[in-house]
């Protein structure tokens, strides 16, 4: 479990982004999964590793247990060899003898646990190296998660921008292509032609009138020719009656 965690980390620590996010087709989408499995990894290999830390300071105990079991076995052979030399100094060799014997059992439980002390100082060696080492792929994993949710942010915020670039350019194109100046300008146009039909309409009916007035003219014309004619005719009559 330890070990596969491990190589999770170490694999996932080098994993080149850059050609992860080339090849994808959706990189945002792929770096919110990558954000989410390096952070259930980590969150796993700090389990692991919280694990493997308890089980190490267990076997410290268990080490410093043994070296204190150690001296303090050392120190009742000791005491138990005095013990039996003031007895033998005073004569009495049958409870030197015993007070030997105690000494005696005391060096083999210090030499026991000496044993059992240095079997477990080359385990904790091993072990303390296993942590360091899992420690700095959980440090490489936190780093990788940090450039990695970097990335996820920028991408998600130059997505941002070029989607409102691209509705600022429709809004472009379509004032390009509902121009409101040029449908006033066909308005004005139309207007334009209306006051020319109006115009038109003005001039002709004006030029109707002089018509008529000209025939006015030359109705009172012909009046004045046929009163002249008609006094003509009338001093004709008076010249022949004279």
């Amino acid at each position: 479990m330890k070990q596969s965690i491990f190589a999770r980390v170490a694999q996932l620590a080098k994993a080149n982004l850059n050609a992860l996010l080339d090849s994808a087709e959706d990189p945002q989408k792929m770096l919110d999964q990558m954000v989410r499995d390096y952070s259930n990894n980590i969150r796993e290999a700090e389990a692991a590793i919280a694990q493997t830390i308890g089980n190490l300071r267990m076997a410290e105990d268990d080490h410093n247990r043994a070296v204190d079991e150690s001296t303090s076995w050392g120190n009742k052979a000791v005491a138990a060899s005095r013990k039996a030399d003031e007895f033998r100094t005073a004569g009495n060799s049958s409870d030197a003898d015993k007070f030997d014997a105690l000494a005696r059992l005391a060096l083999q439980r210090q030499m026991t646990a000496e044993t059992t002390a240095k079997a477990q100082a080359s385990g904790l060696a091993a072990q303390n190296e296993v942590v360091d080492k899992l420690k700095s792929g959980l440090d490489q994993m936190r780093g990788k998660l940090g450039e990695l949710t970097a990335k996820r942010n920028e991408l998600v915020n130059r997505a941002r921008v070029a989607a409102t670039q691209t509705q600022v350019n429709d809004a472009l194109k379509a004032l390009d292509t509902g121009d409101p100046t040029s449908a006033i300008g066909r308005y004005e146009e139309n207007i334009r032609r209306q006051e020319a039909t109006v115009r038109g309409q003005q001039e002709l009916a004006a030029s109707s009138l002089d018509a008529q007035f000209a025939s006015l003219e030359d109705l009172g014309e012909q009046s004045e020719v046929e009163a002249r004619l008609a006094a003509l005719k009338s001093m004709d009559r008076k010249a022949i009656d004279y």
